[in-house]
């Protein structure tokens, strides 16, 4: 019991640690606005990419984390498989959880949610937690390039041209 203890104080410790480090990063904290993300997964998320430069699309932020599928392509055959799972592993699985939150335990309504619910309905909920992953990464990576805010709605408040 004494080490239960123990680990326990240790974990307290450490998860403070990472409260304030998120707490001291203001791109950790503005990503960590779009719902199901939270402190590690935008910590991890700037570690790992580092220079949001480095991609001239959002887009290839979802390649780069293996998170797009597989295509073996020879002659008349095309195959689509299961995700590449290239780049680093940590924050491709703390994706699929903050997908997975988003999916399962944000109450609030998003296009995002909606999204990945209409892909749960026709391709299993597996399928669309993955989807909805690489769509993270895309956000994430295009809040963090552009400095907007999340939107909750794919409705945009700009007049329509005459």
């Amino acid at each position: 019991m004494k080490a239960r203890v123990d680990i326990l104080a240790q974990v307290a410790i450490l998860d403070g640690k990472v409260r304030s480090l998120s707490r001291g990063n203001g791109i950790v904290r503005h990503l960590m606005t779009v719902p199901g993300v939270g402190a590690i997964t935008a910590l991890g998320f700037v570690a790992t990419i580092d220079d949001p430069a480095r991609f001239r699309r959002s887009a290839s932020a979802g390649a780069y984390l293996g998170l797009t599928p597989k295509i073996y392509a020879s002659g008349e055959t095309m195959k689509v498989g299961r995700i590449s799972r290239r780049g680093d592993d940590f924050l491709r699985r703390s994706l699929y959880e903050a997908a997975n939150a988003l999916l399962t335990r944000v109450a609030r309504p998003s296009a995002l949610k909606a999204w990945g619910l209409r892909i749960a309905k026709r391709g299993g909920f597996k399928r669309a937690k993955v989807a909805v992953a690489r769509k993270l990464a895309v956000v994430l990576h295009a809040m963090w390039t552009t400095g907007e805010e999340f939107r909750w709605s794919t409705s945009t408040s700009q007049p329509l041209a005459a």
